[in-house]
């Protein structure tokens, strides 16, 4: 390292010695932009309207193919989600093969084929391109759409949404697109659990049969292969494929909102802020300005080096990073710039990114600055050549947009012909600070009442997880409603203090599927603090914990593992049985949070600190008074985790007087949500103190 620090001396000082004249005296000019040489693509159509697209590349002995079907922008209505689920099945099984039938043939080949609601990619070694196209060319146009396999991923969908509906940057994401495009616009639905268990095999059935036609669809053949060999491929796999009539849409352009409009969706338990400044923009693919919208964009906060992340991560330290993107698309763009911030500095966040907006509009962009972007672009552009895909890629662009033969090949130079004052004058046209959709997912209580001064007219609107508008449910709160009176209300509706007090024994069965395997679940609890989890899988104990009112025992696969004196201290605050009733007492401290919207229902949020200090969210519904969420942070091994569990279908058990919940939900537990029902529950049915017994 001295070496190298002598020598980087050394040469400075060599350098100030020179001429002024010497030509190493200041860094060289930018050359000029050349034209790129792109390599070939082969085009031909096919009689039934099918456009083909090769590109011959020789240096492996592989070939892909992309059945690309241009689907027309659509309403999915209350069934959004139905076009993934379709394409997703299409490989699932044909008329001649079952799923495993395909999934044998593919690997004995050494190939892959996944499918989506834009139609089929496959590749393999050249030598078997016929296998892999006979496979194709069945599950393209003799999908059988099998039931179980629907069910199944739907399940599955289910799941991902359970797990995403806690998440506040999944929140974002979704409730962003309605913001920016209103609920009006395709770009603006959302799926839901509601409109995922609308969708039927036979909607998957209708989307398949409606757009899945060859004369709005491109055959994309890269490879090892000559255009000859893949004319006649094209011709022998695809030809029987018939045409359709395609209606196709038409959708209002979603405007910009006309002054700055702040939305806010509440999760009480965030810790940090999910910040998003968006607007609709009218910058369609193809047009004048996408390169210059591209330069603009990768200084304002395309990465590393852009403005947003020098100044929100590096300057201020409110995040660790903060980026934009401005898109073009065939019906209309989008700019979007966002970051996930401490609750504490949102507000200070969201005047950087305004600060940032206005400045690169208002203010010249130097040309230093202007040049290093461009170097960055070029070399990325450079780079991607390098993948043969990526000329195909072109090409399928180039025909989808009916852009210019030259679009690609002349992309440097218009590139590098871009000046500082046309970057300014597209900042002006596409983006302003005063006229933008501020959207923040996070906690009301610590961050709303501070966003309000962004909002033109001063007021908020509120939505829920699903970009529904609801009240500013926090200023609603009558006088005489209180943390405790909600509590005292939830156990007036599921018995009353003195049934509840009557109960001195409690045994509850339920069942729940993992990884296809049935689980069950015991869970015993006796008076005043006993209790005993017992988790089995095919007649073996996977997991047992006890309580007995003072010490704990938990074993893993019948092994023990040690106790610590938090997990005693926890256990204790579990054992007791509806142990809301001590929330009033017993060292709980209850704070109202407000009232928030829970599966389009309201719910008062209340947050409990245990007395051991733990945090839980928990939010009940104002009309039946029932516990119908908890949210609790705890430590995992990969670090702290979000536990959400819901609570439904609350139940009499028969003779009692007392009310349960027969389905929870639980999300965060595990890599997958999981939803267990109880199948029976047994109240002052007296069980042994053995059963809690803990051996020392």
């Amino acid at each position: 390292m001295k070496n190298f620090i002598l020598y980087s001396f050394l040469t400075l000082f060599c350098i100030g010695s020179l001429n002024a004249q010497d030509f190493r005296a200041e860094a060289p000019k930018p050359g000029k932009a050349k034209r790129i040489q792109l390599g070939k693509a082969e085009e031909f159509v096919l009689k039934n309207g099918l456009r083909v697209i090769v590109v011959e590349n020789n240096k492996l002995p592989r070939v892909s193919f992309q059945v690309f079907v241009d689907v027309p922008v659509r309403e999915e209505g209350d069934i959004v989600g139905v076009s993934s689920m379709a394409g997703q099945l299409l490989n699932k099984g044909t008329s001649k093969r079952t799923k495993a039938q395909i999934d044998e043939a593919v690997d004995f080949i050494g190939a892959s084929l996944n499918s989506n609601s834009n139609g089929l990619f496959g590749s393999s070694l050249s030598r078997h391109k016929d296998a892999l196209l006979e496979i194709m060319s069945d599950v393209l146009f003799n999908p059988s759409f099998p039931e179980a396999e629907f069910d199944k991923l739907k399940r599955q969908t289910l799941s991902a949404l359970a797990q995403q509906k806690d998440d506040p940057s999944a929140i974002a994401a979704n409730v962003v697109n309605v913001v920016r495009y209103g609920v009006d616009h395709p770009y603006g639905e959302i799926e839901s659990e509601e409109t995922v268990n609308n969708i039927t095999l036979e909607k998957c059935k209708e989307y398949y049969n409606t757009y899945f036609k060859p004369n709005i669809s491109y055959l994309v053949i890269v490879g090892d292969i000559t255009a000859k060999d893949a004319k006649d491929a094209a011709t022998k796999y695809f030809s029987k494929w018939q045409r359709g009539i395609i209606a196709k849409e038409e959708f209002d352009t979603p405007e910009k909102p006309g002054s700055t409009q702040v939305s806010f969706v509440n999760r009480s338990s965030a810790v940090q802020s999910v910040v998003n400044i968006t607007a609709p923009i009218d910058l369609k693919t193809g047009s004048a300005d996408v390169v210059k919208t591209t330069l603009l964009n990768n200084i304002l906060g395309s990465g590393f080096a852009g403005r947003l992340f020098a100044n929100l991560r590096e300057d201020k330290g409110y995040t660790y990073g903060a980026y934009s993107r401005m898109s073009s698309d065939r019906l209309v763009g989008s700019f979007n710039a966002s970051a996930n911030v401490r609750n504490e500095v949102t507000d200070s966040a969201v005047v950087e990114f305004l600060y940032e907006i206005n400045r690169i509009a208002e203010e010249k962009i130097p040309e230093d600055e202007v040049q290093l972007s461009k170097n960055f672009i070029t070399g990325s552009f450079a780079r991607s050549l390098e993948r043969p895909q990526t000329i195909a890629n072109f090409a399928l662009s180039t025909a989808r947009f009916d852009l210019p033969e030259d679009y690609y090949a002349t992309y440097l130079e218009r590139l590098n012909a871009v000046t500082p004052e046309e970057l300014q004058e597209v900042a002006k046209k596409y983006i302003d600070d005063a006229d933008m959709h501020i959207l923040v997912v996070g906690n009301k209580k610590e961050v709303a009442e501070k966003l309000a001064r962004f909002d033109s007219d001063g007021q908020i609107t509120f939505l829920d997880a699903f970009g529904r508008e609801i009240e500013d449910m926090g200023s609603a709160l009558p006088d005489d409603i209180s943390a405790q009176t909600i509590v005292e209300d939830y156990l007036n509706a599921i018995g009353g203090r003195e049934a509840l007090a009557k109960v001195n024994d409690i045994t509850t069965n339920m069942e729940t599927s993992m990884m296809g395997q049935t689980m069950n679940i015991t869970s015993q609890m006796k008076a005043p603090n006993k209790m005993r989890l017992a988790v089995d899988m095919s007649g073996m104990v996977v997991n047992e914990t006890k309580f007995d009112g003072q010490n704990a025992y938990v074993a893993q696969m019948g092994q023990k593992v040690p106790v610590d004196e938090a997990t005693v201290n926890e256990l204790k605050s579990q054992a007791m049985m509806f142990n809301e009733r001590s929330y009033i007492s017993e060292g709980y401290q209850l704070e109202l949070l407000g009232i928030e919207a829970i599966d389009g229902k309201k719910a008062y949020a209340i947050q409990i600190e245990t007395p051991t200090g733990n945090k839980i969210t928990e939010y009940y519904d104002v009309s039946s008074s029932l516990k119908v969420r908890s949210v609790s942070i705890q430590k995992g091994p990969q670090g702290e985790v979000t536990i959400t569990t819901d609570f439904d279908k609350y139940t009499e058990v028969e003779g009692a007087g007392v009310k349960v919940p027969f389905v929870q939900k639980t999300a965060g537990m595990a890599p997958v949500p999981i939803t267990m029902e109880t199948k029976s529950v047994d109240i002052n049915k007296g069980i042994d103190d053995s059963v809690f017994k803990v051996n020392k």
